[in-house]
């Protein structure tokens, strides 16, 4: 098959959705099909290049203003930029596509080439990454509209066979999108099993002069879905128990709330926030990590994912069944609380750092349950499967 694969968002752009999108390519190509990946210009990254087995072309675009609202967020819209649509055309017609994977349901890229895909009767794959939702109520308002008034119509129109990552994500795209088991398949989220394989490198407490004191990593990018407060709240008992305890906030900062509250409650000091690091170093910092937890205000995102296959105890905030097919059994093969519940979050990291034998544990069953379910071999395979399926019906 030649198969398209398209996200806004792809490395060098660190993030889950950009992981994803690549390594599902790197796997397609590797299996035998021809891939190409298109995405939005970045960085300093080169327009074209070949990586793992396929090609990437990043087509020039807009950045979105900063306007110093919480929703904030660093994205690139290449629908805007003169010349792209025919520029886009033309790649697509000289590729001959058999199949397209859209990666994001709101990126103009997805809809740019699921138009493309529409015309011409090609089979579209679209994976939910990101859900419009926001416990700001009038953000919240504003992203309902968001989805009726402008991505529902589109994707009606492109007519996608939805794959959709957890519980979360089905209940979400049945509301707002009208989904169905007609339409949609429950894949979860893919982890690169061979990334967390290699020997660690960087020795992330020396760096950061850290030493032995109890550490919990939260890596991630910080925005008002996942905003680290419940954490922080739970800061002040914890460091009562463990004093020298620190916490490192990995990930660029898009919403500072966390930062303020902390300020307030006086555990500003325990906090070390390093800003966005490179995908190589990830690894490292879950190594040196004694706690993992990132996905507290509702989630169990690639990073918390990725964590756990690591062998580090992490922390989640998902309902065992969040993950249709896949058996989760809190205290045994996971760790979770209820979202945005600090006390839960307390009581949990204490008692993870009181006994370090059962923490062992935990990461281990934690390790195994992502090695067998959520590997990107297992995964990759679902999806080649579903797509050869809609080639051959097509």
């Amino acid at each position: 098959m030649r198969i398209v694969v398209v996200n806004n968002f792809f490395p060098p752009r660190v993030g889950g959705s950009a992981h994803m999108s690549a390594s599902l390519a790197a796997e397609y190509a590797a299996a035998g099909h021809e891939v190409l990946a298109i995405t939005a210009a970045y960085g300093d990254a080169p327009a074209e290049e070949e990586r793992d087995g396929y090609r990437v072309v990043r087509l020039p675009a807009v950045k979105m203003p900063q306007l110093g609202l919480s929703i904030d967020f660093d994205m690139t819209f290449a629908s805007m930029r003169p010349g792209n649509w025919r520029r886009l055309w033309k790649l697509l017609n000289e590729f001959k596509p058999d199949a397209v994977h859209l990666h994001g349901q709101f990126f103009d890229l997805s809809w740019m080439v699921g138009i493309y895909a529409r015309r011409r009767e090609l089979p579209v794959l679209l994976t939910i990454h990101t859900l419009l939702t926001s416990e700001n109520k009038m953000y919240g308002r504003v992203f309902r509209v968001l989805d009726a008034m402008l991505v529902n119509p589109v994707l009606k129109y492109l007519r996608p066979r939805f794959v959709i990552l957890d519980k979360l994500g089905v209940d979400y795209c049945v509301e707002r999108y009208g989904t169905s088991d007609d339409n949609s398949e429950y894949f979860p989220i893919a982890v690169d099993t061979g990334h967390f394989a290699k020997p660690v490198t960087k020795d992330v407490r020396a760096e950061l002069e850290i030493g032995d004191a109890p550490l919990i990593v939260s890596l991630g990018h910080v925005i008002p879905l996942r905003n680290r407060l419940p954490l922080i709240e739970a800061l002040p008992a914890i460091l009562e128990r463990h004093p020298g305890l620190r916490v490192v906030i990995v990930g660029r900062v898009y919403h500072d709330a966390f930062q303020q509250r902390a300020k307030e409650l006086g555990v500003a000091d325990a906090l070390i926030v390093t800003g966005a690091v490179p995908k190589a170093d990830v690894p490292a910092y879950f190594a040196a990590a004694d706690i993992v937890t990132h996905d507290l205000n509702g989630g169990c995102g690639t990073a918390s994912l990725e964590a756990m296959l690591s062998g580090t105890a992490t922390i989640a905030s998902v309902a065992e069944d969040n993950y249709p097919g896949i058996e989760l059994h809190n205290g045994e093969n996971i760790l979770l609380v209820r979202p945005n519940d600090s006390e839960a979050v307390k009581s949990t990291v204490l008692s993870l750092l009181d006994d370090p034998k059962e923490r062992a544990r935990i990461a281990e069953r934690e390790a195994s349950m992502v090695r067998d379910n959520f590997g990107l071999d297992v995964v990759a395979e679902e999806h080649l499967r579903v797509l050869t399926k809609l080639v051959a019906d097509n």
